[in-house]
């Protein structure tokens, strides 16, 4: 097992949401939290990446970890990562969204489960919410099932929990959360499609607009515009 002495794992994609996942794990450990991003080959990568350094910066995090899925880009199937699929202005009615990446939940929690093995870490936090998402693996059944998967698969000594405080939050008490913890919300990105300033059109770009107008404030990222 490492010495760095991590209590837990954050999946940290840059985005708001996995940026008050974080805030609550370094509310709970302080700086022993270890922040583990992937990029997959999505349209935004890049973008993703510096938001998710920015905000590791923020709480003094020392480990850290990128992982390179850039495989799922190469196996399709999603508009964030297949260009000659447009990336959908709405939710697209009641089916599975054009951006859902196949199992990419699945994938990367596995490879939390396995980092939080090697740093002897014992929780993982995850910023996934079921209310405005049709993806299945961000559904409360999706997370009890892989909690399962996690006892059946860890050695008995091993005790690592998958936590998902937002799970049951829409995006205004997302937010909500997130300035109570004085959550760097400034440095995150949500939009699908752009990396030098949100589109305003993307299903996410929609729902993070909702979210601040639900809260009454303004998006501290608003102002990046033509």
């Amino acid at each position: 097992m490492s010495s760095t002495g991590a209590r837990a794992v954050a999946l940290l994609s840059g985005g708001l949401d996995s940026c008050v996942g974080l805030a609550i794990a370094v509310s709970r450990h302080g700086p022993r939290v270890a922040a583990l991003h992937a990029g997959y080959g999505q349209r935004t990568a890049a973008r993703e990446l510096e938001s998710t350094l920015a905000i590791a910066n923020h709480y003094d995090l020392e480990t850290r970890r990128t992982l390179d899925l850039t495989w799922l880009r190469d196996m399709g199937g999603s508009s964030l990562t297949d260009t000659a699929l447009p990336v959908p202005e709405t939710s697209e009615g009641d089916g599975v969204p054009t951006t859902y990446v196949p199992f990419r939940n699945a994938i990367l929690l596995a490879a939390a489960v396995a980092w939080a093995e090697v740093l002897g870490a014992g929780e993982i936090y995850c910023g996934a919410h079921a209310v405005d998402s049709a993806y299945p693996d961000t559904q409360p059944a999706f997370f009890a099932a892989f909690d399962e998967v996690v006892r059946q698969g860890t050695p008995k000594i091993t005790r690592i929990q998958v936590r998902t405080p937002l799970l049951e939050l829409d995006k205004a008490a997302i937010i909500r959360r997130g300035q109570d913890l004085g959550a760097p919300l400034h440095l995150t990105w949500s939009c699908y499609e752009r990396q030098d300033r949100p589109c305003q059109r993307c299903h996410s770009c929609h729902l993070r607009a909702r979210g601040f107008a639900a809260v009454g404030i303004t998006d501290p990222i608003a102002a990046l515009k033509d």
